[in-house]
């Protein structure tokens, strides 16, 4: 009897069951994107602390980051190269932590958006409860980096043409905040942080190739989601496994390992011989990247950042490497053209770079007799 009892109990659990995925499948008519941006913006929103500052504050401390900057320019051009005739580096403007958050929202959504209209699903339950999984970890992962994110350059990929919107930012919360936790000088460290978002806005408007490959490797990106196909293969490509995938990936990589790892090393070598406060600003900056607290090691992880992380340092080594070995006039080929890139494997061996790049055969090992 006993048997029959728990028959029946199953049999009615598998009922609900069935049921229950019946209703969570059954389509409710229209159709949805897999991502809401203002649930997302809301989320994100939200979770911020001191999310915005006075509009008299952001437009004083703009002022100052342009003053410095101005200063800065000739220094930085002397080092790195000229830019050419007409190109101009954009002004710096100051963030709050919302406008950071509104500014990479808008970013996000050029990339994202096309990716998002060939993916739209029927609606149902099962559809409504993913999507709400999907807001919420993107707007987790923005509010993170919002409370994080020092300075930016905006190259304006993918954006509506003409192309003139570029932009420099500091977000003034997170390096105030920074500034008075370390007890950092303060001009020193916004000079400091305006160097490196400069060489970034250098790297783009010296270089004009860099723009338009970048774009072109997004786009070759988007299509292998967009574009129709089998099932099997559309769902291997918004799982990003395709091996076209990841010829493009690590190009993009190499290409950002660089830009990014060519900042740093004229940040730290300019600001060397600029800052009278900068061994305290690299000692502090190490300290904050080393001293994570569980929750952030755990979250740098689950979202991949710790990898971007490991390949900016590859960059930055590669980078340091060339430049005490041959200089900054052979470091500066990386921006003759997209061939003259480092592989991800030239990252690590800067040597077999420097030979690719420049024609020289590695030397012959001498015999011993």
């Amino acid at each position: 009897m006993r048997r029959y009892g728990r028959t029946a109990v199953y049999g009615v659990l598998l009922g609900l069951a069935t049921a229950a995925v019946a209703e969570a499948v059954r389509p409710r008519g229209g159709t949805s994107l897999l991502l809401d941006w203002d649930e997302v913006r809301r989320n994100a929103g939200s979770r911020l602390d001191n999310a915005t500052l006075d509009r008299a504050a952001l437009e004083a401390a703009a002022r100052g980051y342009r003053s410095l900057a101005d200063k800065l320019e000739k220094p930085l051009l002397n080092f790195v190269g000229p830019l050419p005739k007409g190109a101009t580096m954009p002004a710096f403007q100051a963030l709050d932590r919302e406008g950071w958050l509104d500014l990479n929202l808008g970013i996000l959504r050029r990339v994202v958006d096309p990716v998002l209209e060939t993916g739209r699903m029927p609606n149902s339950l099962i559809v409504e409860v993913g999507r709400a999984g999907v807001n919420r970890y993107v707007a987790y992962m923005l509010a993170f980096l919002a409370r994080r994110v020092l300075g930016q350059y905006d190259p304006q990929l993918l954006g509506a043409e003409p192309i003139g919107g570029e932009g420099l930012y500091l977000v003034e919360t997170n390096v105030a905040e920074w500034r008075l936790r370390a007890s950092l000088p303060d001009d020193d460290l916004r000079r400091w942080l305006i160097l490196h978002e400069m060489t970034h806005a250098w790297q783009f408007a010296a270089h004009p190739w860099l723009r338009p490959h970048m774009e072109e490797s997004m786009k070759r990106l988007i299509e292998t989601v967009t574009s129709k196909g089998p099932a099997v293969t559309r769902f291997a490509a918004f799982a990003g496994v395709l091996p076209a995938q990841w010829k493009v990936m690590r190009q993009v990589q190499g290409t950002m390992s660089a830009v990014e790892g060519y900042s740093n090393l004229v940040m730290n070598r300019l600001g060397s011989k600029l800052l009278p406060g900068f061994d305290q600003l690299e000692r502090a900056y190490r300290e904050r990247s080393s001293g994570k607290s569980a929750l952030e090691v755990l979250i740098w992880k689950l979202t991949g950042l710790d990898l971007k992380l490991q390949q900016y340092q590859r960059g930055e080594a590669f980078c340091q490497a060339v430049f005490e070995k041959h200089g900054l006039a052979v470091l500066n080929r990386v921006w003759d053209g997209p061939d003259s890139m480092p592989t991800l494997n030239e990252l690590g061996n800067p040597e077999a770079w420097y030979r690719r790049t420049t024609g020289t055969r590695p030397p012959t090992p001498r015999s011993v007799s």
